[in-house]
């Protein structure tokens, strides 16, 4: 029998967690299955030959991916070349729209059969994407059950999966079992740092953190600051911000979830981070900051009311967002220390991220994709 080919393009962390996801359930359904392109540890730990590593694309804003275009031109290049000597049978686009868009471009001119699995966020800005999505892709599986409206209004073959961290988050700790496990005292106050996964958001984000965290700690002495430091990120690239700083924090590697459900609140930069934490029903405080021509950029293209992703599913603002100047260290300690201080706040917005994860589906999200893109592939 002939090896199937299939070619996956995952730009990011979060791309390189959910393709990993995906790699193993189509593996269980035939584990001859051949994958390759782009992707991260996690996909390459799984026998996924990748061209370019993900984590040198990751990028947010318009000056970064100025300052980085040699380097995404070149993983371009290196996508283009492969598909014409190693031509796959179909090729699968996670995430990461701008990238993979103009390379869906690229396959259809070749005859190739593209799956689109987590879908730009068209309804959030540049909605005549649309039109443009609907000549390029031959399947959209989306994420959201409110995308799905989108895309078959404009003619799009497209199929809600339900989101795939619902499978992924599972921690089974109570908030005490977490703190054994990770060596913290039941009795203290423990506040979660998760600035993100890119250098550039830890960068903008770390100084003001910590700068917050001097001011909850003269608050509330008894409370400490944990980290869970990201699979893209070096531990030195989060240390080199704890110099001259008078609060300790305690990085764990590889211990997301036990970190997230072992705090009492945590601060989170805005992302697949604050789905995270919703999930693990852990009271949060959103940041995010960017250079200001992005942010202006943003202003004016942004069609949404809220940026966090768990309060655009909520359809309200069930967590505080504190955008680029209100992200300083004022804001951020008076609404961490807004949930550490008043129970009645902490408990509602625990009973909100319930209702968002519930909105996000019954699991099952990387089998069920990995069934259609199988089928799919089976026809070629």
């Amino acid at each position: 029998m002939v090896q199937k080919k299939l070619l996956i393009v995952a730009g990011e962390a979060s791309g390189d967690l959910h393709g990993s996801n995906l790699i193993i359930s189509i593996l269980r359904i035939d584990p001859s299955v051949k994958t390759y392109g782009i992707g991260g540890i996690r996909m390459t730990s799984l026998g996924f030959q990748s061209v370019f590593d993900a984590a040198n694309l990751a990028v947010v804003g318009l000056t970064e991916v100025i300052s980085k275009f040699p380097v995404i031109k070149s993983a371009f290049d290196k996508l283009k070349d492969t598909i014409d000597k190693d031509r796959p049978d179909l090729v699968v686009l996670i995430d990461y729209p701008d990238f993979n868009l103009r390379f869906a471009k690229k396959v259809k001119k070749r005859g190739i059969p593209v799956i689109y699995y987590i879908s730009p966020q068209v309804w959030a800005w540049r909605k005549g994407r649309v039109k443009k999505i609907a000549k390029l892709v031959d399947k959209m599986l989306v994420i959201f059950q409110f995308e799905e409206k989108i895309y078959k209004d404009a003619g799009v073959d497209v199929e809600y999966v339900g989101h795939p961290l619902v499978d992924e988050v599972k921690c089974g700790l109570s908030r005490i079992e977490a703190r054994q496990v990770l060596g913290i005292d039941k009795d203290n106050v423990v506040v979660a740092i998760a600035p993100g996964s890119r250098t550039s958001e830890i960068s903008r984000l770390m100084p003001v953190i910590l700068d917050a965290a001097v001011i909850i700690k003269r608050e509330i002495p008894s409370a400490m600051f944990i980290l869970p430091l990201a699979g893209t990120l070096e531990r030195r690239s989060v240390e080199r911000f704890f110099n001259n700083k008078e609060i300790p924090v305690k990085i764990f590697e590889k211990r997301m979830y036990e970190v997230i459900a072992a705090s009492d609140a945590a601060i989170v930069a805005s992302g697949t981070a604050t789905l995270e934490t919703a999930l693990l029903k852990t009271p949060m405080v959103v940041v995010y900051k960017v250079s200001p021509v992005t942010y202006w950029i943003g202003k004016v293209l942004v069609n949404v009311d809220n940026i966090s992703l768990v309060n655009i599913i909520a359809g309200r603002k069930v967590v505080p967002e504190l955008i680029q100047g209100d992200a300083n260290q004022e804001r951020i300690a008076g609404e961490v220390l807004n949930i550490l201080k008043n129970a009645h706040i902490s408990n509602r917005m625990t009973e909100d991220l319930k209702m968002v994860r519930e909105k996000l589906g019954k699991g099952g999200a990387s089998k069920k994709s990995a069934e259609i893109i199988y089928r799919m592939l089976s026809l070629k």
